[in-house]
């Protein structure tokens, strides 16, 4: 008998959590899906690459060096030409000019490469342009996945499934719509959102402890998005700091602010549901050691945790973009003299702007999360004493 008393009325909370769980949830799930099928760009955005010059695979079957002329610029080190073996069944020989100059591929016998072929006045010019990847790229992805298998079984299987949907998201949706003219930043957050709510369900399966994360996450990311938006507007950034930057924009049209607010969030949005995830398994446990934990004990044993993960992974952030902006930061000192000399320029200010909205949206989604999960098993563990 007391056994019977003591399940019913955890079975109840338990699904008055899933209740209160798919309440919540299953609105944003249907916000998302409206919000994603009216953005969804048009079939043409994304061009079919016809005005690119065509890429060739070949081998390398011959490096013909020659002394480099006079006048030659100093990033040069090797002149003269190379010939390339192209095509299978009736490979022919072709030959282009030995790749020289800074970044440029280094060539020698053997190698597989990829060249582009151009129409000139004089005739048809081919030039080495890179080494082929393809192989090497298939080992490294393959090593991955074995690793990540071996160590998390089942779970690495769906961590890979999650991995996957992401991409699927990303390549289908947020570039495309992006190009299609799509505000960048809204297009970045129904991205995310989507993100969110497969792959959290999908890595770490249906439960109030996924719930819990999805809705840290997701409040954590609005957050995020919008002190990028106050931020960005105040110190007056553009998005266009270098060539590339400004080619995007050039080209492409694509509103550049907005692409930078796009690039915060999603580049957050990792981060993000590392610690929520963290927070509300963290949370489920000790509820699940200490049955009698209230909100209160819960809600400052999660935070403990929370505060020495949000610690260790704001030094990740950092770093991360740092070293992302390494060769550009290492130019500005070069330039300038020393790295606070440049700090006023948008092109650090605007990594400061990356590394402080992200961290202010860590930091905020460690006690939304915890919170969260410290009502639902609160009451889960009430609803059990009770019984």
């Amino acid at each position: 008998m007391g056994t019977h008393h003591h399940r019913g009325p955890a079975r109840t909370g338990s699904r008055l959590h899933r209740t209160a769980a798919l309440a919540v949830v299953a609105p944003l799930a249907l916000l998302t899906v409206v919000a994603l099928v009216w953005l969804w760009p048009s079939p043409g955005a994304i061009g079919d690459g016809a005005d690119a010059a065509p890429e060739i695979p070949g081998r390398v079957v011959a490096v013909e060096e020659e002394t480099c002329p006079e006048g030659t610029p100093a990033d040069v080190e090797r002149c003269g030409s190379v010939r390339v073996s192209v095509g299978t069944e009736d490979p022919v020989e072709v030959t282009a000019p030995l790749p020289g100059g800074l970044g440029a591929p280094e060539v020698e016998l053997d190698d597989d490469v990829v060249l582009i072929r151009n129409e000139t006045p004089d005739g048809v010019a081919y030039a080495v342009v890179d080494h082929q990847r393809g192989t090497g790229l298939w080992f490294v992805g393959l090593a991955f996945v074995l690793a990540l298998v071996a160590f998390g079984r089942w779970r690495g299987v769906a961590s890979l499934a999650g991995l996957a949907a992401t991409f699927a998201i990303l390549a289908s949706f947020v570039i495309p719509a992006i190009l299609d003219g799509s505000p960048p930043l809204l297009v970045a957050v129904v991205g995310s959102a989507a993100v969110v709510l497969v792959v959290l369900y999908l890595t770490h399966g249906f439960g109030i402890t996924t719930t819990t994360a999805v809705l840290g996450t997701l409040a954590s990311l609005a957050l995020t998005g919008a002190l990028a938006w106050l931020s960005v507007a105040a110190l007056h950034l553009t998005g266009v700091t270098d060539d590339l930057s400004a080619s995007v924009g050039g080209t492409q049209g694509v509103d550049m602010r907005g692409l930078l607010l796009a690039g915060i969030v999603i580049g957050s949005l990792g981060v993000l549901d590392d610690v929520t995830v963290t927070q509300a398994a963290t949370v489920a446990e000790i509820a699940h050691a200490d049955p009698a934990a209230g909100f209160g004990r819960l809600f400052r044993a999660g935070s403990r945790v929370g505060r020495a993960h949000v610690a260790s992974v704001v030094n990740t952030i950092v770093l991360a973009y740092a070293g992302s902006s390494l060769p550009l930061l290492v130019l500005l000192v070069a330039d300038n003299g020393s790295l606070t000399a440049v700090v006023p320029s948008q092109v650090v200010a605007q990594e400061i702007v990356r590394s402080s909205v992200a961290t202010i949206g860590l930091i905020a989604a460690v006690p939304l999360t915890t919170a969260l999960a410290a009502w639902a098993h609160r009451n889960r563990q009430a609803g059990g004493m009770a019984g």
